[in-house]
């Protein structure tokens, strides 16, 4: 992703790859009719980094997934891959998990996946040798020759994940791969992913489970109502949020409520949490605090800085 201090609009690269290298989303829009869906979609996934694309119900994550992906057309914009407009040929090297499961309900799990890497390039061989590899790894090892209706909707689910990767992609692009899965399937599928990403390869990812973004993400992208609301490394969006303290005191910490310039959030007898301001007399004020909260007993004072969650509730609001 486009790296620089996390802000509602377009950063600056610093991340010391290209500036052009893997994917990139500028000025993408699409319209339904009458009806903008999303507008002006900008940002870019950085070779070897995983990103979360998050956004509520009808924010435009899925529709996004689909322009990059080209089943749908942009109304505008454009998606550039290491710097050029995306190809058809391009696409064929990505590997695409989408919203709606679009596997074979009737067929054989082994086959399909060996349909479907042949229709990516691969030779009927290693495709057979590649969807064995990932059906053992995912615990269905003893499964390929049943059909994929026989079972577990979660046992699906990892056969639909299979197909997105049987062929080696460069870059994938991913919408909610975990939803139904259970913990030790999350936990291979992450096992899994980092050894793509290892290889260098961009991995977008939509999920509402904001606890596996938090621990798995090093770039973000949050939509809100089909524009981007904010976009960065999850670090930066974390230091980007206020600058928020807590401190613990001997006594009730009420009295941090006649500190001038402190923005009080919460008091629970000897723990407050409160805000300082980034700008203006932000250090006076800090000393002001900590020399009243030294004749107040004041014990620790340590920045908290704001969850993946609170953060999305911030610029999703």
């Amino acid at each position: 992703m486009e790296q620089g201090t996390a802000t509602r609009g377009a950063h600056e690269t610093r991340d010391g790859t290209s500036p052009d290298a893997g994917l990139s989303v500028r000025g993408l829009g699409r319209d339904f009719g009458d009806r903008t869906v999303v507008e002006d979609l900008s940002f870019r996934l950085r070779p070897g980094v995983m990103t979360g694309f998050l956004g509520s119900n009808g924010a435009g994550k899925t529709t996004s997934m689909r322009m990059i992906m080209g089943v749908l057309e942009p109304s505008r914009g454009e998606v550039l891959w290491n710097g050029a407009p995306i190809t058809g040929a391009d696409r064929a090297r990505f590997g695409y998990m989408p919203e709606e499961r679009g596997l074979y309900p009737k067929q054989k799990v082994l086959d399909q996946l060996v349909y479907l890497g042949r229709l990516r390039g691969l030779d009927t061989a290693t495709a057979r040798e590649k969807a064995r590899e990932l059906l053992e790894r995912f615990g269905l090892g003893e499964r390929t020759g049943d059909k994929l209706e026989s079972l577990s909707l979660g046992n699906q689910q990892r056969v639909q994940i299979a197909a997105a990767l049987v062929h080696e992609p460069e870059c994938l692009v991913l919408d909610e791969p975990f939803s139904g899965l259970d913990p030790v399937a999350v936990d291979s599928m992450v096992a899994l992913l980092g050894t793509f990403l290892r290889r260098g390869v961009s991995i977008l990812f939509s999920s509402h489970q904001l606890d596996l973004v938090e621990r798995l993400c090093e770039d973000v992208v949050i939509l809100e109502e089909g524009r981007l609301a904010v976009a960065g490394t999850a670090q930066e969006l974390r230091d980007a949020g206020p600058l928020r303290y807590r401190l613990d005191s001997t006594q009730d910490a009420g009295w941090v409520r006649g500190v001038r310039g402190v923005e009080v959030v919460d008091v629970d007898g000897p723990t407050a949490l409160v805000d300082l301001p980034r700008e203006g007399e932000t250090a006076a004020i800090r000393r002001n605090l900590m020399a009243e909260g030294l004749e107040r007993g004041m014990t620790e004072f340590a920045r908290v800085q704001p969850s993946l969650a609170e953060i999305y509730r911030e610029v999703t609001r």
